[in-house]
């Protein structure tokens, strides 16, 4: 069944959707509001830097804990106990509006309960959807998502100059009310362990997760590959501002332009994942590996700025290619009892590559230019996605593996 179709036909998939689609919106909403005002309360570039630190790293840096709280406690609710901490959160952040001090432990805080949200709710999918429908699940929820994301800072700049920081930061936390309403009528397993599991400590819990994941060959292959991969590529977003503006002089809107070329790329990719697909899921992988690397490798060879934009633009759909495999490949290899743990150590290390990504990359940046910065970028993803196929080759012979040539 393709998206859609599984949309109408699915109540759980429908609620799902609509929950992580509203819940992503509000994100993009308060971030592009609490990065207008602490730029305006501060002046200063490093704030916002903090900023969004704050709100990605700090949480990436507790994946496996994250994914730890979503097996221990059952997935409906973690999901629910973790959005009405982002709503209250959020709420005090617009009734506040603190110091930036306090202001960036509330943000971490409020990205620590929204990784162990993440955790959860792809975890849940294989609880309510079957085996085969978990592609069109996911390309459903990552099109949602990322559309949510899209129209996000648009609304933001809507609404800012009539709401102010504080009115649209009450709109996020309205958000985070209307998905924990329509997740409260998600029917799915108390708990993502089967029936007389018993844990140990939540250490112990956490740490069987992290030796699982480097124990089984091809999750571990996998998850260092992703972690590779975004670690070289994740540059991009620096790199872009400084390639519009300097390199091929198309200025701050150029840039702009540079920086949503991503996205639509995301969104086309997912439209097209979402019609499905007859690629194995490995394969599927791999081609975003490859694809999403050498958009950045063109793009260091582009001549004008509607090149750049096409390139990023096929970056944005290998983008989406992996993001769908990686997760559909998790939810159907992994025992459900680890999958909260897995999905919280794999998104967890990638945001710290990300993070990787920034420091190593802006050094490279600074020291050369930015043509040498995406050309090296895109080479060594290249590389890494080599070496992943190579890898995955010589335990496709293992019983846990799975195909290169079953179609998704």
């Amino acid at each position: 069944m393709g998206s859609l179709s599984l949309l109408r036909a699915s109540r759980p998939v429908r609620l799902l959707w609509t929950a992580r689609t509203v819940s992503f919106l509000g994100d993009s909403l308060s971030m592009v509001a609490l990065m207008l005002h602490v730029a305006d309360a501060t002046g200063r570039g490093l704030a916002v830097a903090l900023l969004l630190l704050a709100g990605d790293f700090a949480a990436a840096l507790l994946g496996p804990l994250t994914g730890t709280v979503a097996d221990r406690f059952g997935l409906k609710r973690v999901m629910l106990g973790s959005e009405a901490v982002q709503a209250v959160l959020v709420a005090i952040l617009a009734w506040w509006l603190p110091s930036l001090p306090l202001l960036l432990f509330l943000v971490a805080l409020r990205a620590l309960s929204g990784q162990i949200f993440q955790s959860a709710s792809r975890a849940v999918v294989p609880a309510i959807a079957s085996d085969q429908q978990l592609e069109g699940v996911n390309a459903a929820i990552g099109l949602g998502t990322n559309g949510g994301e899209a129209l996000g800072p648009l609304l933001a700049a809507l609404l800012f100059p009539v709401l102010g920081v504080r009115g649209v930061l009450l709109v996020d936390a309205g958000t985070f009310v209307v998905s924990l309403a329509l997740l409260a009528f998600l029917r799915v397993p108390t708990s993502a362990a089967p029936a007389g599991t018993q844990h140990s400590s939540f250490w112990q819990d956490t740490t069987a997760g992290l030796r699982y994941i480097w124990a089984t060959p091809v999750v571990r292959i996998i998850g260092v590959g992703f972690f590779a991969v975004v670690a070289f590529n994740g540059i991009d977003d620096i790199a872009l501002v400084f390639l519009a503006t300097g390199t091929l002089g198309g200025g701050d809107s150029g840039a702009g332009i540079l920086l949503a070329a991503v996205g639509i790329g995301l969104l086309l990719g997912y439209v097209r994942l979402a019609r499905g697909c007859r690629m194995s899921l490995l394969a599927l992988m791999l081609t975003g590996f490859a694809i999403s690397s050498a958009g950045n490798l063109l793009t260091g060879l582009a001549w004008a700025l509607a090149a750049a934009f096409a390139m990023q633009t096929v970056r944005g759909a290998g983008i989406a290619a992996m993001d769908l495999a990686v997760n559909t490949l998790v939810q159907r290899s992994v025992p459900r009892a680890l999958v909260g743990r897995v999905f919280g150590s794999l998104y967890g290390a990638i945001g710290v590559g990300a993070a990787l990504a920034y420091v190593l990359g802006g050094l490279l940046l600074d020291a050369t230019n930015p043509r040498v910065t995406f050309i090296v970028a895109g080479a060594g993803g290249l590389l890494v996605t080599l070496a992943t196929t190579v890898s995955l080759r010589w335990t496709a012979g293992r019983p846990d593996a799975p195909s290169f040539h079953t179609t998704a």
